[in-house]
């Protein structure tokens, strides 16, 4: 017994580890391009806004235009996803985003501002979920979080090369014609176009389909994931409208509602409220930015392999959640420069390991027949809180002038999210308990 287990243990690390190398680094490259697409507008905003004489409310409503795009056609897309594979439809995704963000060069009214980012949100609509999907054909529950946490790690990665890059393509301001905003768009879209044709030649689309697994490799995934599923249960449903009447889905998306609009919003303006309370110029702003990205990807590496070993990834999500909700609200409240840009590096070290530790656990709580459209009512439901909250923030922000208002609301809507995530917790715990203690 113990020599087949020695086995089965080896044929299981031989199958991850070529899963890793053969998929994570494409779509970690993939989703980098992703979040600097997606965000490079809050580098770009200060000019921009000065330029096109936007107001803050002009600009959070066009920061959140973008996520209303994507929650309004996040399931279909997730739709196409399972219907012509991932690595058709990631490609796709890739190669019209990329057009897009680079188009944003030519923005010159509100009205063309609010369309293009719909656009762009449209374009990257099931890119995330769609991932999480086909990582659940791949990653086993032991192995999941590992592998989420190594292309989540794009997204502090893009503050990093956003931050270094970020002030130097602004300092072009006049070269060609163009200014210093414009430049920042056109050289960070284009490359996101040339990456999606390296993903429709090289991305695996199933275990079953690709010739460096052994059947072996294969037959053991296959096993891992049918275990997992049995531990789930039956699925309540698997339609769209069954995914909202689901009520894990419903407290799924209230978490990812909440901390979508809390991160996703201080990102977008997280250069304005360093310019605000420091003397920092852009690229100072730019390096501490930078700094935040790679606190931030050591957590993300760091947690995941931790929540593998010990399997409470909600329980690390709570505790970062208060990391956050305290980030935020001394971000907030303090007058000392020196507190804010401590309390901004606190919320760039945990902002994206939660919801990568999060959306690792879609997978435990939801049946595989669930995901894909689940995935995708759970990513809805988040994207439209990213929709509502840059634009509220933009009006406190003309209304009051300063940003405190904006970041002690926004330090009880996290501490709400914290509180949901333990919530789920017990119910995930109670339900495996129940499992693991019925007769066989």
């Amino acid at each position: 017994m113990s020599e087949a287990t020695d086995t089965d243990q080896a044929v299981g690390r031989s199958a991850m580890s070529k899963a890793f190398w053969h998929i994570l680094p494409l779509i970690l490259i993939a989703y980098l391009f992703a979040y600097i697409d997606r965000v490079n507008v809050s580098f770009a905003a200060a000019s921009m806004n000065e330029d096109l004489k936007f107001s803050a409310t002009i600009y959070g409503l066009g920061g959140g235009m973008f996520f209303l795009g994507y929650a309004l056609f996040e399931i279909p897309s997730n739709l196409m996803l399972v219907r012509f594979g991932a690595r058709k439809w990631i490609a796709r995704i890739m190669v019209t985003w990329g057009l897009l963000s680079a188009a944003m060069m030519f923005v010159e009214t509100p009205l063309q501002f609010y369309m293009l980012r719909f656009l762009l949100g449209v374009a990257e609509a099931g890119f995330y979920p769609g991932v999480i999907f086909y990582f659940a054909s791949w990653f086993p529950p032991c192995h999941r979080s590992r592998a989420v946490s190594r292309f989540f790690i794009a997204s502090p990665l893009a503050s990093v090369a956003m931050g270094g890059m970020s002030g130097w393509l602004l300092a072009l301001d006049g070269t060609g014609g163009l200014r210093g905003w414009q430049w920042l768009f056109l050289v960070q879209g284009l490359p996101t176009v040339l990456f999606g044709l390296v993903v429709l030649r090289y991305l695996p689309n199933a275990p079953a389909t690709v010739e460096w697994l052994t059947p072996a490799e294969k037959a053991w995934i296959h096993t891992a994931l049918a275990r997992e599923q049995a531990r789930i249960g039956a699925p309540v449903g698997h339609d769209v409208l069954d995914a909202f009447r689901n009520p894990r889905v419903l407290l799924l998306g209230a978490i990812g509602f909440t901390l979508i609009a809390v991160i996703t919003t201080v990102i977008l303006n997280a250069p304005l409220i360093l310019q605000d309370a420091t003397t920092l110029d852009a690229k100072s702003i730019g390096y501490l930015v930078a700094l935040g990205g790679l606190l931030g990807a050591a957590a993300i590496l760091v947690l995941g392999n931790h929540a593998d070993r010990h399997g409470d990834r909600w329980g690390n999500a709570f505790w970062c959640g208060i990391l956050l909700t305290g980030a935020v609200l001394v971000m907030g409240l303090s007058p000392s420069p020196l507190l804010v840009c401590i309390a901004y590096l606190a919320f760039a070290t945990v902002c994206f390991t939660i919801p990568m530790l999060t959306s690792s656990g879609w997978a435990e709580a939801l049946h595989v027949r669930e995901l894909a459209v689940g995935a995708a009512a759970i990513n809805t439901i988040s994207q439209i809180g990213a929709f509502v909250a840059p634009y509220g923030w933009g009006a406190a922000k003309d209304a009051t002038g300063s940003f405190q208002l904006a970041l002690i609301t926004f330090s009880f809507v996290a501490l709400l999210m914290s509180a949901l995530i333990l919530l789920l917790r017990h119910q995930l715990r109670g339900r495996a308990m129940r499992v693991d203690a019925a007769p066989a």
